[in-house]
């Protein structure tokens, strides 16, 4: 299983210089920590940051894996609860093909 470190680097090389967001979105995995990708500014960058987003993901580190790897189904995840979204919805939507594995 991949940790932190590794996840932040594999979206980091996904979100590229511009990942066609135009916001921020946080991603928050409980006690593992948090994936801050600011797609608001030119170049995006990716950062392990703890700051204010326009969207934050919160989810446990397990799921997160899970979803990233295509065993869990984003909607599934979000009706059952294992996935929240704070903020702006439609930005959150963006995110799936960046956290794809």
């Amino acid at each position: 299983m991949p940790d932190l470190a590794q996840v932040t680097e594999h979206i980091r090389g996904a979100v590229g210089d511009n990942s066609g967001l135009g916001k921020t979105v946080k991603l928050d995995l409980g006690d593992v920590g948090k994936i801050f990708i600011d797609g608001a500014s030119v170049p995006n960058s990716v950062s392990n940051d703890d700051k204010p987003a326009d969207a934050t993901v919160s989810m446990k580190w397990d799921d997160f894996i899970a979803l990233s790897e295509g065993k869990l189904d984003p909607m599934m995840a979000f009706m059952q609860g294992k996935l929240k979204i704070a903020g702006d919805m439609m930005i959150a939507q963006k995110l799936a093909p960046l956290l794809k594995r």
